[in-house]
């Protein structure tokens, strides 16, 4: 896991968790790290497993150490990921536009949260996205 940058009191973090058990891993050690801090966990089911919807039982319970999820649904997923991060109620939030998932993180994050995202890809420069985002906003 690597910091990617920290904007308007908000770190964002890079991870290549990728499969449930290195999503657990990964939230797990955050906690850890930070605390009661909240924790935005945004993946990008990304790898060829994830994609076909392999590891899809398992991926609501992978998240349940973050306080906040999102996931993102690119066109090459053809499950239905809505479905299957269910459990997780209200608390996590699918979309398939990444402009409208930068302005949802945006619109939810606060100082001190901490963002990780979660890809074994460039997750469509969402990185860099948000903390653009993120920095307009201290500003306005």
């Amino acid at each position: 896991m690597e910091v990617r940058g920290v904007a308007h009191g908000v770190t964002v973090y890079d991870d290549f968790a990728h499969h449930p058990t290195a999503i657990r891993t990964t939230l797990g050690g955050l906690r850890r790290a930070v605390g009661t801090a909240r924790i935005l966990a945004v993946l990008e089911p990304r790898s060829n497993t994830m994609k076909l919807g392999t590891h899809k039982a398992a991926l609501a319970e992978s998240l349940r150490g973050a306080d906040r999820v999102f996931v993102y649904q690119s066109p090459e997923v053809r499950w239905d990921v809505a479905e299957a991060i269910q459990p997780l109620g209200e608390l996590a939030v699918v979309h398939d536009d990444l402009a409208q998932l930068t302005a949802a993180l945006v619109a939810t994050t606060r100082p001190g949260d901490q963002v990780v995202l979660m890809s074994n890809g460039s997750f469509g420069g969402l990185h860099d996205r948000l903390l653009v985002a993120l920095r307009a906003r201290a500003t306005s």
